[in-house]
């Protein structure tokens, strides 16, 4: 955090007022973080409550659907039902379910699977590598092929090859991505025979997932970092620099990349949650082991514990990625303090 300071007056009373315009500052920080804080907690709670909302909406009994959907080898007895029930708190009013469950979400207790009989941490822990596999290398491929399409589009001075390529990315978001993973397969495993078409085969069988779940993200980080380089190469530093005879490249991967990519770096903290959501496609398309699965699962059956604690691993997944982006705002652009601008009007008081 920059110190405001003022310099000192003939008076003595200058290192006084910078003094406090720097603890003014110290407190503008601390109330930064906490509100961020109180906002991610926000944010999580939200996410959980209205999972819960959407899955007690759902028609049917939860332990029933458990017991029809093939789980059980002989048919489950009222008996039994009525004792699950009161197992899992199914006989409470909504209320007092909802309280139970957030209080214990709050322990860090997400309770244990209706389904599996299992802990949700455990299955949400050993579920989560190959996810978070898929995840980081369908992100890496559209950060590479968004970034490519972006500077390509905006480097060449032709009109035709430039809408050519801006339009590329409106079509990428349109196309639906389980269509897009049923045509790689058809290519690339079925008729080229080059990857596996289902499974978890290593890195071959992580390609094809990732290259579908890559397509649409990619898209947006193509559009949104194209506006981003058009916008900043009509600004008139970019025009002083033009005048020193900077080259193009020079002016767009130097100049005016490092201040696109601002934009580009808040679409991105949000697409995490956007591949997280997706890998439920993706990973039920190509059979894959993950998140992604075992939420489809609990789904079907109604596995309240499990579906809420995959919600509550999302919403903080996505909460972190989005503070850890707003830390890395001031590396890439100097104007930008933690504090805000709520810090410069006190330095000027």
């Amino acid at each position: 955090m920059e110190e405001l300071t003022a310099p000192a007056s003939p008076t003595g009373t200058g290192g006084t007022a910078g003094a406090v315009r720097t603890v003014r500052a110290g407190g503008l920080t601390r109330r930064y973080a906490a509100g961020r804080v109180l906002r991610a907690a926000g944010v999580v709670w939200a996410a959980y409550t209205l999972s819960f909302l959407v899955m007690e909406l759902l028609p049917g009994d939860p332990v029933a659907a458990m017991a029809g959907a093939g789980l059980q080898l002989q048919p489950v007895s009222e008996v039994r039902l009525a004792q699950l029930r009161e197992q899992y708190g199914f006989d409470q009013p909504v209320l007092a379910q909802y309280v139970d469950y957030l209080a214990r979400a709050a322990r860090g207790d997400l309770g244990d699977s209706v389904a599996l009989g299992r802990p949700v941490t455990s299955m949400i822990t050993t579920a989560l590598p190959p996810t978070l596999a898929l995840a980081a290398s369908a992100l890496a491929l559209a950060l590479v092929g968004g970034g490519a399409l972006a500077l390509a589009a905006t480097y060449t001075r032709r009109r035709w090859p430039r809408q050519v390529l801006l339009s590329l990315p409106s079509l990428g978001v349109s196309l639906p991505s389980f269509w897009v993973g049923l045509m790689l397969v058809e290519l690339l495993s079925f008729r080229a025979r080059i990857f596996p078409a289902f499974g978890d085969d290593g890195v071959r069988g992580l390609v094809l997932p990732a290259m579908t779940l890559a397509v649409p993200t990619a898209a947006m980080i193509a559009q949104v970092l194209a506006t981003s380089l058009l916008t900043a190469l009509d600004e008139p530093y970019i025009q002083t620099a033009r005048g020193k005879g900077a080259s193009r490249a020079r002016l767009q991967l130097w100049h005016a990349l490092p201040n696109a990519c601002l934009s580009t770096l808040t679409v991105a903290g949000l697409l995490v949650g956007q591949l997280l959501a997706s890998s439920v496609v993706i990973e039920t398309v190509f059979s894959r082991d993950g998140i992604g699965r075992i939420t489809a699962d609990a789904v079907t059956v109604q596995d309240i514990p499990v579906v809420q604690g995959v919600v509550v691993f999302s919403a903080v997944v996505v909460v972190i990625t989005n503070l850890l982006i707003d830390l890395v705002y001031p590396l890439l652009d100097r104007r930008i303090t933690l504090a805000g601008a709520a810090a410069v009007p006190g330095a000027a008081r």
